[in-house]
Formats: structure tokens, sequence, C-alpha cells
């Protein structure tokens, strides 16, 4: 999408425990490398929108909480799921009760296992 000039917005991770920025960064750059190749200037771009990893649980509201404060007054946001199957109904939950998901879309990224 960087390539393509169609984001341009920040990217605000969430994860469980135990993650920072760079380590968000630095997956999201191997993941690129192996699935892809890596632009240079695309990544440089993609790094920058990299902006807040939040930890917490995701069946906790308060980590929605933290999610609806790190948007601010972002509208339209996009939610890309990249977690467990399990997990979609509960997250999905707390987005809509945090008001998280007012004028937003839900991205599932499927696992395929082999």
């Amino acid at each position: 999408m960087v390539k393509r000039g169609t984001l341009g917005v920040p990217v605000i991770g969430v994860a469980k425990a135990g993650w920072n920025l760079d380590q968000l960064k630095a997956r999201a750059k191997d993941s690129l490398e192996q699935h892809g190749g890596l632009d240079a200037a695309a990544w440089e771009k993609l790094s920058s929108l990299l902006w807040v990893m939040l930890m917490g649980d995701y069946a906790d509201p308060a980590t929605f909480v933290g999610v609806r404060q790190a948007l601010g007054s972002a509208q339209r946001p996009a939610h890309y799921l990249a977690i467990p199957p399990s997990m979609f109904e509960t997250v999905v939950e707390q987005l809509v009760q945090s008001g998280c998901s007012k004028s937003a879309r839900m991205i599932v990224e499927e696992a395929v296992r082999s």
C-alpha cells in the first residue's frame, strides 16, 4: 500500500505482551524481506508510520480504551486482525464497545496452515 501511495496514516500495533515498537518494526521488515522483497524507500515510509505499540490482552476492555486513545481524532480506521480465529469475535466486540469501530473497516488475515 505504501508503494502504491494508498497508505499514509499512522499504524498502531497491539500485542499481548513482550513486544515494543522496535520489535514490531523488525517483524514487519523481516516479513517484507521473506514475502515479497523489500523496497528501501517504501520501507522507510512504512517504518515512519509504525508509531505506537500497545500491550494488552484482547479480552480486556482496557486494551481497547488504549486503542481508542491512540486513534485520537482518526476517522475511518482500518483494523487489521492478524490474530487467531478464536479471537475474532472477542476483538470485534471489544472494538465496538470501545468506540473504535465507528466507520471502520475490519480486515481479517487468513492464516493458511499446511
